[in-house]
């Protein structure tokens, strides 16, 4: 079992940046990877981006390629999401994901944070 905590969530202007982190306890953290998707209003949950356990190979949604990097710090237990040029369309609770499965990256794990809210007002 691993417990996912997210913060950096806020309200940023377009064109604006923020930088989510994932804080994992529990099992060790370099085991799984990590990915972290997102749900508008109304909207079904959607894959954002994820990374290898070792933190290499990333994989992105194509709305934020080029836009949003994804990252990890095994020694810290974290993984982040710097998100840059903000939309009013990225507006959503951005999750935290995590799977021990070698499954495709943007398939979901089956643990989960809580949610942090990001708003990016036009």
């Amino acid at each position: 079992q691993v417990q996912l905590v997210e913060s950096g969530g806020g309200l940023v202007q377009a064109g604006g940046s923020l930088r989510l982190s994932c804080a994992a306890s529990g099992r060790t953290f370099s085991i799984y990877r990590m990915g972290w998707f997102r749900q508008a209003p109304g909207k079904e949950r959607e894959f954002v981006a994820s990374i290898s356990k070792s933190g290499g190979t990333p994989y992105y949604t194509d709305s934020v390629k080029g836009r949003f990097t994804i990252s990890r710090d095994n020694a810290k237990n974290t993984v982040y999401l710097q998100m840059n040029s903000l939309k009013p369309e990225d507006t959503a609770v951005y999750f935290c994901n995590a799977d021990l499965r070698v499954v495709p990256p943007t398939t979901p794990g089956p643990y989960w944070g809580q949610g942090t809210q990001v708003t990016v007002s036009s």
